[in-house]
């Protein structure tokens, strides 16, 4: 297996383009990583890659043989995947990713009841709010929230998720209580928004009389990180737009209170994104079937009863 692993981790040096991501990528030292291109180099006679102190590109010979590693690794993959037996043996390393949100209050929860089903499997998560490269970062799965645009990847909706706009009660008894979209253009509501290099979301689109409209949103606070904006709506700094799910309990609780409800968010989505090759590996159906059921049962209760402790 030592020179599939070669080949596995050129792949990865050439999707990354980094040495040092590329060995953390497959748990091992920059090191090892470096050894093992120069082993393959050895073995193939041409050198895969130019090195500087400041750079790593392919060389030709590494692109043309990047097209056959990668073919021989989804073939080997397909090959394991169609002798093991998925209801008594399965096995493997999945890679997830997840947002932040949506992994710590869906996924970590349930990875471990997961690993005590299949014992063989384990599970390497990932979160971040970012947009993620299925293809480029290697994962076997990713949710997504937010609505799809044009994928190549295999799109799996797992469940519609309602929205709500809320804020503090110490913010509304301060700047008064936004009746609709237009209110919060008109008297220029502090509106906290998620920002992240790449993010296209610079508006909120919400449900009006005449159907969906765009309001151009604006605050003073903006992150990249959801629940940094939840905790920032819970201080009386303005104004979020979330998933129930997130904030059902705040809501309950009264902590927040629903705000412009005469125009609420549309909905958004939660899927699952895979590779298409990736979807004949027993263990990722496995585990995309088991975190859906899961996630499908909590979003229903947190709508149902934004007090719940699913949320």
């Amino acid at each position: 297996m030592s020179y599939v692993n070669n080949i596995r981790m050129f792949v990865r040096v050439f999707e990354l383009g980094s040495m040092s991501a590329a060995a953390r990528d497959q748990r091992t030292s920059p090191a090892v990583a470096s050894a093992r291109i120069s082993e393959l180099e050895k073995h193939l006679g041409v050198r895969l890659f130019s090195r500087t102190t400041r750079s790593l590109q392919p060389t030709e010979n590494g692109r043309i043989f990047y097209d056959g590693a990668r073919k021989v690794l989804e073939a080997i993959d397909d090959a394991e995947a169609a002798v093991m037996d998925v209801t008594q043996n399965p096995r493997g390393t999945i890679f997830v990713a997840a947002p932040l949100g949506v992994g710590r209050r869906f996924i970590a929860p349930h990875v471990p009841a997961f690993k005590d089903l299949y014992p063989q499997i384990d599970v390497r998560l990932r979160l971040s709010d970012r947009t993620i490269d299925v293809t480029a970062e290697g994962l076997d799965v990713a949710f997504h929230l937010g609505v799809l645009e044009d994928s190549t990847l295999k799109v799996r909706l797992i469940a519609d998720c309602p929205r709500v706009l809320c804020a503090a009660p110490s913010y509304v008894a301060r700047r008064g209580m936004p009746a609709d979209g237009a209110a919060l253009i008109s008297d220029r509501h502090d509106c906290l928004n998620l920002r992240f290099p790449g993010a296209k979301e610079f508006q909120w689109t919400l449900q009006t009389p005449e159907g969906p409209r765009r309001f151009e949103i604006t605050g003073p606070f903006e992150s990249d990180d959801g629940d940094v904006l939840t905790g920032w709506a819970l201080d009386g700094r303005g104004i979020v737009m979330k998933p129930i799910f997130e904030v059902a309990h705040h809501l309950h609780s009264g902590a927040l209170v629903p705000v412009a409800t005469a125009t609420p968010p549309l909905p958004t989505q939660l899927s699952s994104l895979s590779q298409h090759r990736r979807l004949k590996d027993p263990k990722v159906k496995l585990f995309t079937d088991f975190m859906a059921a899961h996630i499908r049962e909590a979003i229903r209760r947190a709508a149902e009863d934004p007090g719940g402790k699913t949320a």
